[in-house]
Order: C-alpha cells, then sequence, then structure tokens
C-alpha cells in the first residue's frame, strides 16, 4: 500500500465523508474513491461500508486504520529523530534583529529548537546605520534586514516578517493631531540622517531622499541609534519613518507613531555572509521558508 493511499484511507475513516476527505487533501473525489478500491481490492475486504446516506468503518477497517496509524506515527517519529541528529542540530546561531523583533520571531525560534533539538538562536541587537558590519565580521550568523538587500558578498534567504510601517513626530508635531501621515509628509519636514556606513539604497528604502510626487526629502540632524532617533524625534528636530514593529513595543512620551498609509509593505529576510554559509544556517532558512513569513 502506498503511502498516499494510507493517507486516504486514514483521513476518509476520520472524516466519513469523501467530499471532505478530498477537500482536505487537496485532491479530487474520484481520487479517494479509486484509493479505496483499490486497497479493498488488493485487501479482498470491504473497508468501508456505504450507503448514499452515510460512510462508515467496517470492522476490518477499524482494526487496520488502528494498526496503520501507530505504523504512520512510528514512521514520522523516526524521520523526526533523524532530522534531529541532522546539520542543523546542537548549535546556537547568533541572528542580529532590530530592538523587538526577537518577540516577533518566536514561532521561527520555536520551530527551529522544535525541529533541531539542542539548537538554539541568540539574538544580538542591531541599528539602521550599520547593520551589516556584524555580519560581515562574523559577530553574527545570520541578519533579519529589511529589503531590498543587494550586497554581492551577501546571501537573501526567505522573507520572515512583513509589516507596515509608521512615522515617529513629537507629539506636539502638527501631524500628530491627524492620525495618520502620507509619503509626502517628510519633504515639509526633516528626517534622521543615519550616516554613510549602511548603503544608499538600502537605508533609502525606509527612508527615502524623494517623495513620490518627487519632492526632496532634507536629511538631517544625524543619529546612529534607534533611541538617538527617537531623542531627535521628541525634541522637535525631526520625524522619521520606521517599521511599525516600533509603535507595538515602544511607548516613549513625547512621541507619536502615525500609520504611513501610502507606504510599501515593509519585508523583512533571512540574510547571511554567503562564504560563511553553513548547513546550520541553511537549517534555519528551510525552517523560515516551511513556516512562511511572520505578519506583524
Amino acid at each position: 500500500m502506498e503511502l498516499r493511499d494510507i493517507e486516504i484511507f486514514l483521513t476518509l475513516a476520520e472524516e466519513l465523508h469523501f467530499g471532505r476527505t478530498a477537500e482536505r487533501l487537496h485532491v479530487s473525489q474520484a481520487r479517494v474513491s479509486q484509493a479505496i478500491r483499490r486497497q479493498e481490492r488488493r485487501l479482498g475486504v470491504a473497508l468501508f461500508d456505504r450507503t448514499s446516506r452515510r460512510v462508515a468503518l467496517t470492522p476490518v477497517g477499524r482494526r487496520l486504520c488502528e494498526d496503520l496509524q501507530q505504523a504512520l506515527d512510528l514512521l514520522h517519529a523516526g524521520l523526526a529523530r533523524a532530522q534531529s541528529a541532522g546539520p542543523g542540530a546542537g548549535r546556537t546561531l547568533r541572528l542580529g534583529v532590530f530592538g523587538h523583533a526577537g518577540h516577533e520571531l518566536r514561532p521561527l525560534v520555536d520551530a527551529f529548537r522544535t525541529r533541531y533539538p539542542g539548537s538554539d538562536i541568540q539574538f544580538g541587537e542591531i541599528n539602521g546605520s550599520d547593520a551589516f558590519t556584524a555580519l560581515r565580521t562574523g559577530e553574527h550568523d545570520a541578519h533579519v534586514l529589511w529589503l531590498p538587500v543587494a550586497e554581492p558578498d551577501l546571501t537573501v534567504g526567505p522573507t520572515v516578517l512583513t509589516g507596515g510601517r509608521v512615522l515617529a513626530v513629537s507629539a506636539d508635531h502638527p501631524l500628530a493631531q491627524r492620525g495618520t501621515a502620507s509619503l509626502e509628509d517628510l519633504a515639509d519636514n526633516h528626517v534622521v540622517d543615519l550616516g554613510p556606513e549602511a548603503p544608499e539604497y538600502w537605508v533609502a528604502s525606509m527612508v527615502p531622499t524623494r517623495t513620490p510626487l518627487g519632492r526632496r526629502i532634507p536629511r538631517g540632524p544625524a543619529a546612529r541609534t534607534f533611541h538617538e532617533i527617537l531623542s531627535l524625534v521628541a525634541a522637535g528636530r525631526c520625524v522619521h519613518p520606521l517599521g511599525e514593529i516600533a509603535a507595538r513595543y515602544n511607548r516613549p512620551p513625547g512621541i507619536v507613531f502615525l500609520p504611513l498609509h501610502d507606504a510599501p509593505t515593509l519585508e523583512w529576510a533571512l540574510t547571511w555572509r554567503t562564504t560563511a554559509d553553513s548547513p546550520t544556517i541553511r537549517a534555519l532558512a528551510q525552517t523560515a521558508a516551511d513556516l512562511g513569513p511572520i505578519a506583524l
């Protein structure tokens, strides 16, 4: 009996409905019927009693269901043990993240630990003014960076987070009373200058140099860390666009976070140094790809 046929049989034994079984397994109802008839012909015995109104397991079908479920559980357990002994097991990866992003990545961390017992992730904080150095020096194994990242020495893996954007303004700023902001509003204010260490194209994807209508966005004063940015905003010296995660975990006095309603969604991807590629990093990347992006 093929593994797919076993899966069809066990699902039908649970659902007792051909249509729901087909929908659950993403196959046609005819495929379910064919698989069950093939199994019954091979075994020479009926596994289900079928009428126009109900489907029920026969006594033989019920016993087969119990036996196959035990066998399938053992198969899955064996595969899990083999996977846990694989190259991703037993090592702690150092992952650079912005601010509180590590809290949002908890589902990925839990999935990685479950899939590779003994493995772990240790977070290190990075900032937008210098988000690549710790990666390139080997201080961190990988970073979670907003896209795009187009560095020839770095590999961009799966997207792990997605979310909106906000504009940080002082509480007494005229925009604070509106409750929302647009990218055009940036041209009427100054935004923080993050300095020359990070690639300009990458900074501009978060802190643009021009509005959608082409108006120039003034830059300055300078700041290097998230808390320096907040201090300048609170003092009324600038406004600054950020990922919405900043508003979720920070409520500093004197600052209001306004949704940037016309800004594109931010995507954050797992990124690592290509020459430092390893089975453990690949294991984390595969776990992230299987889990899919976490929506903020």
